[in-house]
């Protein structure tokens, strides 16, 4: 069958996995995610910076670049740029100097100025990875993950703009993996993923999977083996920046909320759950309480749920719910839920057997 690297990248880590469907070996890494460890590249850089490379993820390295800027000069390109707005204007407004594609090559061929490449991708270090896997660094399907909410037109927020992209594709395929994409089809409107892609297709693979973080997660949850054994099922996973809880009745997806973890309290995710199973919980509702969106496609009613299964680098925080939650590990690693869920949905996608992901 086939020889897949699945990479799912978050604010906090990047999880790496390398399964083989024929064997049915697995190798696996989980390592400190691009955001950060770019992030801390432009804190310790010398001199006026010149950022390049293409849009990526967000949160400590758009921090890292407008501190910088607060006190040196700072030039970014038009790619690049996209990881703190689409707006170029609001990019400007931080005090950065955003140049077109040429000025930046020119720049950087020049060397005046200390150059930071962003890129969710830093192929160099998943070749170290894999290297170390000590496997061949050459693969039938390279899979990954990000969380991307699209290019939002003037007036539209990302959050809202995010939930219209998702809610027709799900209403027709109530399933996480209709979210999959393959590498010819990423909408142009996603453009994380599209940068994702492009830098994966240059990794040895002929065929690139991208998929929403999220999406992935929630997933892989569900593919932990006391999930399968239940009909109705709550799955959350309390990842570093975001958590996403969702609704199963078997393979269909019936409804998921997100917040930022760092939102959410205790109590909070306890009510979540209940009207999330119940069916209650409205996208502009939960906006107006500071979270990032929900689906509600049908209700299960939460005295009908079997289980509540949570994975996630900071499941830890749910400890003392007044729910009976248990932990779960699909793969037996919690921190391989993403990778999990990637796996699934291109064995779906391939019309492949089971695989043993549980």
């Amino acid at each position: 069958m086939s020889r897949i690297l699945a990479i799912d990248i978050g604010a906090g880590t990047m999880d790496v996995l390398y399964f083989d469907t024929a064997s049915q070996l697995h190798y696996k890494a989980v390592v400190r995610s691009p955001v950060r460890t770019t992030a801390e590249r432009v804190l310790a850089a010398h001199g006026k910076l010149l950022i390049a490379g293409s849009e990526m993820g967000g949160g400590a390295v758009s921090q890292a670049i407008r501190q910088r800027a607060a006190t040196e000069e700072v030039l970014i390109s038009e790619a690049a740029a996209s990881t703190l707005s689409h707006d170029l204007d609001r990019v400007r407004a931080l005090g950065l100097e955003v140049i077109d594609e040429e000025r930046c090559r020119s720049l950087v061929t020049a060397g005046d100025y200390t150059v930071i490449t962003l890129a969710d991708l830093e192929l160099d270090r998943i070749q170290s990875i894999v290297d170390g896997f000590g496997v061949a660094f050459d693969f039938d399907i390279v899979a990954v993950c990000v969380q991307d909410h699209g290019v939002a037109p003037p007036g539209v927020s990302h959050l809202d703009y995010r939930h219209n992209h998702y809610v027709p594709v799900l209403d027709a395929q109530p399933s996480p993996d209709a979210l999959l994409y393959h590498g010819s089809d990423v909408p142009e409107d996603m453009s994380r993923l599209q940068a994702v892609r492009d830098a994966a297709r240059r990794l040895p693979s002929p065929s690139i999977y991208v998929m929403d973080s999220g999406m992935a997660a929630i997933l892989g949850a569900t593919l932990d083996v006391r999930v399968r054994d239940c009909r109705r099922a709550l799955v959350l996973d309390v990842a570093t920046s975001h958590t996403v809880a969702a609704s199963f009745e078997g393979n269909e997806l019936c409804g998921f909320v997100e917040y930022h973890t760092k939102d959410i309290s205790l109590s909070g995710m306890d009510s979540l759950l209940q009207e999330l199973a119940d069916g209650q919980l409205e996208h502009a509702q939960i906006l107006t309480e500071g979270g990032h969106g929900a689906y509600s496609r049908r209700a299960l009613g939460f005295d009908s749920i079997e289980i509540i299964l949570a994975t996630g680098p900071r499941r830890a925080l749910l400890a003392g719910s007044n729910l009976r939650i248990l932990l779960g590990a699909p793969l037996g690693d919690n921190m391989m839920t993403g990778t999990a869920g990637l796996l699934e949905a291109i064995r779906r996608r391939e019309g492949w057997g089971e695989l043993p992901l549980g």
